[in-house]
């Protein structure tokens, strides 16, 4: 019995099949995935069907993505965000056109019932982005923060690695958990196509927005699969630039 933490989707439903296919994935397996199932490749409303799906014959957990909330608002009041279009609402909206009322409101339910984070037994965290508060999650009192913030993981990657946790000027933040999970930030922006961890941060999105691969890893074992890069699986897309 595992349980596997996965990185931002984003539309890209042939990746989510390769790695639940690779990491040979089973009813006995737990999932928590980080957010962000849509925005950049073409198949959003399929990954969120599938998820859907999913959640009937495994025990899910899943956290919301800043990108998640972008389509939850158009879906709810059809207004239009031309910097969500820029950085993949487009695809999704395009994808959106052959999607009918009822299966709408199933895909809205979902997404309003996403967690802004997930907090396990062993003083495990799991979030989209980060959050900013001193004491933790709990104190947090801006929520969009856990989706949205970049500040833990570049606090993360500018730390002077011969300050230890028990130093003073050791970051509170990253004292508080016994390990993080995160995707929003993807590690592809330091040059990086494999989970990456930085003190206590796991760094699970690895790219699959652009041109990297998308990643289920085994929490307890840190074993990864991986699909192939996105760009390859949708070759006649361009995906997010």
């Amino acid at each position: 019995m595992r349980t596997l933490v996965i990185g931002d989707i984003h539309g890209g439903l042939r990746a989510l099949h390769q790695i639940m296919e690779r990491a040979k994935v089973t009813p006995h397996d737990s999932l928590i995935f980080l957010g962000d199932y849509v925005d950049g490749w073409s198949q959003s409303p399929q990954v969120i069907d599938f998820l859907i799906e999913l959640n009937s014959t495994n025990n899910c957990i899943f956290i919301r993505g800043n990108h998640d909330e972008l389509l939850l608002h158009w879906l709810k009041d059809s207004k239009d965000n031309p910097l969500w279009y820029k950085h993949g609402g487009e695809a999704t909206v395009m994808a959106y056109g052959n999607v009918d009322s009822t299966r709408k409101q199933l895909h809205i339910d979902f997404l309003d019932s996403l967690q802004d984070y997930h907090l396990d037994d062993k003083n495990r965290l799991f979030v989209h982005a980060g959050f900013t508060n001193m004491n933790g999650v709990a104190y947090e009192f801006y929520p969009k923060l856990f989706y949205w913030d970049r500040t833990l993981w570049e606090t993360a990657l500018s730390l002077d690695r011969s300050i230890k946790p028990n130093d003073l000027l050791y970051p509170k933040r990253l004292t508080l958990y016994d390990e993080i999970y995160i995707g929003h930030t993807p590690v592809t922006r330091i040059g990086k196509t494999e989970p990456l961890q930085m003190a206590c941060i796991w760094n699970v999105d690895t790219g699959a927005a652009f041109k990297g691969p998308l990643t289920i890893m085994d929490i307890n074992t840190k074993e990864f699969w991986q699909s192939e890069p996105l760009n390859v699986l949708y070759f006649d897309e361009k995906g997010r630039n």
